[in-house]
């Protein structure tokens, strides 16, 4: 948990002290990818918290759910659909639903 928190101070320093500017055409890949990244961290923590943590899955679960998600929100905007909205949504559901486990294992102990 300490090394979490300080790779969070670190990124959020680097991110203060040197600001990176993204293309808007890029906006929508990255914010998928960070969402399919966070869904990934509470899918971890979640798993650490039932004993059942495994450091390879989660490794190729982060970089695999950014990569694919990236990937989906770019074909989709080559064809002119927007599937970044279904990442968004799925990403999105399965985070809360982490959260959720984790407030109950939380508070059972």
């Amino acid at each position: 948990m300490l090394f979490a928190l300080a790779g969070l101070a670190i990124g959020f320093l680097a991110g203060w002290y040197f600001p990176l500017y993204l293309p808007l055409e890029y906006a929508r890949l990255l914010s998928v990818s960070v969402m399919a990244a966070f869904d990934t961290v509470f899918g971890g923590i979640r798993s650490s918290m039932e004993g059942r943590y495994d450091h390879t899955v989660f490794i190729t679960g982060f970089f695999t759910n950014a990569v694919l998600a990236a990937f989906m929100c770019y074909s989709g905007n080559l064809l002119g659909i927007d599937l970044y909205l279904v990442a968004i949504l799925i990403f999105g559901v399965r985070m809360f639903n982490n959260l959720a486990a984790i407030r109950h294992l939380f508070l059972k102990k």
